[in-house]
């Protein structure tokens, strides 16, 4: 299975597929393509020291959404990708790239979703708000991307316990590491035997 991943950031989820791919976890899968939407992001440096194609699409270099989204779909298109999995990617993708992979867009949200999840709720703004609403557990949340943001049906979930001590950074970490990195390659592996 051909896999488009976007990323905005470090890269750590996408370094959880690559290990997955290489220690043969997701066997039968391969990175066709990573797409960022910031330049100078850490994700793109993991990319080419794999070896994988990367590229920059930034929303800002189009004059709209619908080019952006054109430009996104095409990409998509040309690596014959069978799953886009949003790693982190902090721009909102169009209605054409919805609709033409319908059902092979995952994303992997930093909370249980329905819970802290929408418009504004992103990087560490759930962490501090899970941390504001005094919630005793929180974790992460892969689901398919529709037209409403984090509003896809949910695929899988993973919950710690928030801790006395957390800040919204070590939350953060923990989340990353305990949650997401694990149920986004498990989600990713459930897809490919399907």
């Amino acid at each position: 299975m051909k896999i488009g991943v976007l990323v905005s950031g470090g890269g750590t989820n996408l370094q959880a597929i690559i290990d997955a791919i290489e220690n043969g976890t997701l066997n039968g899968c391969e990175i066709a393509t990573v797409v960022s939407s910031k330049a100078d992001v850490y994700a793109l440096d993991r990319a080419t020291k794999h070896g994988l194609h990367n590229v920059v699409i930034s929303r800002k270099d189009f004059a709209d959404l619908s080019e952006f989204d054109n430009a996104l779909c095409q990409h998509m298109e040309s690596y014959n990708v069978e799953l886009i999995v949003m790693a982190g990617f902090l721009s909102i993708v169009g209605e054409k790239l919805l609709s033409k992979f319908d059902g092979q867009i995952i994303n992997i949200h930093p909370s249980l979703l329905p819970k802290f999840g929408g418009k504004g709720f992103y990087g560490l703004k759930v962490h501090e708000a899970v941390l504001a609403a005094c919630e005793k557990t929180t974790g992460a949340t892969v689901h398919y991307v529709n037209a409403e943001v984090d509003g896809g049906e949910i695929i899988l979930q993973k919950a710690i316990e928030v801790l006395p001590t957390d800040t919204p950074e070590t939350l953060q970490q923990r989340v990353m590491t305990e949650c997401e990195q694990v149920i986004l390659v498990d989600a990713i592996h459930k897809i490919a035997k399907e």
